[in-house]
């Protein structure tokens, strides 16, 4: 007997010495192990494996019944300069903003996706996203550029007809904005390569998102990586 005890011995020992799976190993969805997600029952991540990263995931969730549950997800991309710190982030650096960020409105140069509840603008020639410091419009649509509003310094909507065709703003340095942080950061549909500091998706999955989102639960959107300062997990509004 004693060839035996030893042997479950060693077994014990060898399972308590092992260490604990991740909480992502044992299937705990991301939105259970943040620390902060908006407060509503929608949420959509935007994980990137690290910081220099311009490509990850985005997943949206519902919460029903006291759980986080999985309604989709998507290869996403981010800004060519990779992710860096909401706070401490400087405008002009194609970076995208690590976060917890509510989704004030949707917009597109395209006419809403059946089922879109979110309050939607259409983008007209005259439609500008306002990034000039120096104006009193600064991180806002406008229609028809104020004089105040420099053209070489903000965005004409319209110029981005795919990137645009549909899409959400990201409420990033948006209701009291910090002049020289950044504005026009948004989640959209796919161009060429990575973004100057937004997200974005594919076309269908930007699609099936407007149709999934319902402003009267409050969908926000967490934007991060997987460890460090910039961890999804630790991230905050």
């Amino acid at each position: 007997m004693r060839p035996v005890l030893l042997l479950a011995a060693a077994l014990l020992a060898a399972v308590t010495a092992a260490p604990a799976a991740p909480a992502s190993a044992a299937g705990v969805p991301l939105p259970e192990r943040m620390a902060d997600t908006g407060g509503g029952s929608q949420l959509i991540t935007a994980q990137a494996p690290r910081t220099g990263a311009t490509k990850g995931r985005v997943t949206w969730w519902d919460r029903r019944g006291g759980r986080w549950v999985k309604a989709g997800s998507a290869a996403a991309r981010f800004g060519s300069g990779g992710l860096v710190d909401g706070g401490r982030r400087t405008q002009g650096t194609s970076t995208t903003p690590t976060g917890v960020y509510d989704l004030p409105y949707a917009f597109g140069t395209a006419p809403a996706p059946a089922g879109t509840r979110t309050g939607y603008r259409r983008i007209t020639h005259a439609s500008w996203w306002c990034q000039d410091t120096a104006s009193r419009s600064y991180n806002r649509w406008v229609e028809g550029l104020p004089g105040d509003c420099r053209a070489g310094h903000s965005e004409r909507l319209a110029d981005y007809r795919t990137q645009y065709g549909h899409g959400m703003v990201i409420g990033y340095n948006y209701d009291r904005p910090v002049r020289g942080r950044g504005a026009g950061i948004f989640l959209h549909v796919n161009g060429k390569g990575a973004t100057e500091g937004c997200v974005s998706v594919p076309r269908r999955a930007m699609s099936r998102i407007l149709a999934w989102a319902d402003p009267r639960r409050a969908p926000h959107i967490a934007i991060g990586t997987p460890s460090g300062r910039t961890a999804i997990t630790a991230v905050t509004g």
